[in-house]
């Protein structure tokens, strides 16, 4: 690398934020990033390894040595060349993913990972303030149509990868707008959504056919798309929430968390104040003044935190009922996999009350069908035939005041009817679509033609999977359809 001694000359040193005070008072992003003096440093820092596990700690592969050495060097074109050929969108992954390349880091042994995740944000941000990331639109149209049902970060990888390699991509959308989850899951404080409308306007230009609005199985059935495209990839995620059966859950005040979420996307700095959504057709859900229970300590539920603390909630409690990981991981054991540790997010620091431990029993009616408090119960768990098994305890019931409870207890599998009925595909036993990631038909369901990626075939995952999926089934459909495929694995 270029400074050899880089990893000892310069400690760890990642962005910063905006003081807590400050930020909750709007859904504006809040990183401050460093310098490029200081992002060369950091570069710096990266050991050369003989073999270098963020490599396989990275989902998509990122070439992380060559850009960090190019970062360090101040070539910023090159590494941004380098980055997209691994990443359609760091711009994405930069900003939301947990970066198992950094615990992936030979670093990370001693505590302090090259900072990745921040120069892969740099990068990005440099190359579409610089103009690098034009469109690449093919030479010409091979005459083959592609249809790809959900525009989260799967289906837009594979639409891109796919429109470059001269097919006639057209996308299909439920939602008033692309960016699946990046849009309506994600708050904008994590992700300004112009970032997602400048991705689509590149695609747009490369020759991607947007279809917003329009959802298959209800205003276009399964078998158009048979009929009209020679492949099908299905990427519509997996939607289908994972809900509880506790006495109660009908009363009103009580949603699931991707509702909340979605409910809040478009509102900006108008959060909260009960106005229509337009995009999403529906009130927004208000936290303001309310005492919030969050039911679920994933990134979901994260989100949940961040919202209501923006929209000025008198009180959050996240609860959740496997017990409090270890504030750090044994290394020995557990490195370069991603370690089961403790995570404390930017939401949890702007305030909220997090119990372990705890099960959900009933929601409370307040007499007028609305949820006015929680019964809950402290729980153990222990290790028997290597499996763990729950159990309440005795005497531990309590009550939490709630006037708005989200569920942000995980997504079980796309939803089972509508399109994935008409199109009769093989389900595996999670009820995702049923694909091999491996082989000669990778991607390729039960029907010849029709292809999946991204939570609808693997789970509930990260957006850097969702990348990783959408490109490899891109690399599957264009060999499917042309018999070879030039594109990247």
């Amino acid at each position: 690398m270029g400074k050899v001694t880089g990893f000892m000359d310069f400690p760890r040193q990642a962005s910063g934020s905006l003081p807590v005070a400050q930020r909750l008072r709007n859904f504006d992003e809040f990183t401050v990033p460093l310098s490029d003096a200081e992002l060369a440093e950091q570069g710096a820092r990266c050991m050369d390894c003989g073999i270098p596990y963020c490599h396989t700690g990275c989902p998509v592969h990122n070439i992380i040595p060559d850009w960090n050495d190019l970062v360090y060097r101040g070539d910023w074109r090159t590494a941004s060349e380098v980055l997209h050929s691994t990443n359609n969108f760091p711009e994405f992954t930069g900003r939301v993913c947990p970066a198992p390349c950094e615990t992936a880091c030979t670093l990370y042994l001693h505590g302090q990972p090259v900072t990745i995740k921040n120069i892969e944000h740099a990068i990005a941000e440099r190359a579409w303030a610089e103009g690098w990331l034009t469109p690449q639109p093919p030479p010409a149209r091979n005459g083959q149509r592609v249809a790809i049902v959900g525009a989260g970060p799967a289906g837009l990888a594979c639409a891109q990868q796919l429109a470059r390699a001269g097919h006639t991509v057209s996308l299909y959308e439920k939602q008033p707008r692309s960016g699946g989850l990046l849009r309506y899951g994600i708050p904008d404080f994590k992700l300004d959504k112009a970032v997602i409308d400048r991705r689509r306007a590149q695609l747009e230009a490369e020759g991607v056919q947007f279809h917003c609005g329009t959802h298959i199985g209800v205003h276009r059935s399964a078998q158009w798309l048979l009929d009209n495209f020679a492949a099908v990839v299905l990427a519509g995620g997996a939607e289908q929430p994972r809900d509880l059966t506790a006495p109660g859950r009908q009363l009103r005040g009580v949603h699931f968390a991707m509702d909340y979420l979605r409910s809040n996307t478009r509102q900006g700095r108008r959060q909260g104040q009960g106005v229509a959504d337009v995009e999403c057709g529906a009130e927004v859900i208000s936290a303001r003044d309310k005492h919030v229970v969050v039911i679920g300590g994933g990134d979901t539920g994260s989100d949940c935190i961040g919202t209501a603390n923006r929209q000025r909630a008198a009180a959050i409690t996240q609860i959740e009922i496997m017990s409090q990981p270890p504030a750090t991981e044994d290394k020995a054991l557990t490195w370069p996999n991603w370690p089961h540790k403790l995570r404390t997010s930017s939401s949890h620091e702007e305030g909220c009350r997090r119990l372990w431990d705890v099960a959900t029993q009933a929601f409370i009616d307040d007499g007028a069908g609305h949820v006015a408090a929680l019964r809950c119960i402290k729980v153990a768990w222990r290790k028997i035939n290597g499996g763990w098994q729950m159990r309440e305890i005795a005497d531990s019931e309590f009550h939490l005041k709630a006037d708005l409870v989200t569920v942000a207890a995980g997504f079980l599998h796309p939803p089972p009817h509508g399109m994935l009925a008409q199109l009769k595909v093989r389900l595996d036993a999670r009820g995702n679509v049923a694909a091999s990631e491996q082989g000669a038909n990778a991607y390729q369901t039960s029907l010849a033609k029709v292809f999946a990626a991204g939570d609808m075939r693997r789970g509930q995952s990260l957006v850097v999977w969702a990348i990783r999926e959408g490109r490899q089934c891109a690399h599957a459909v264009d060999r499917h359809l042309r018999g070879h495929s030039d594109l990247p694995l």
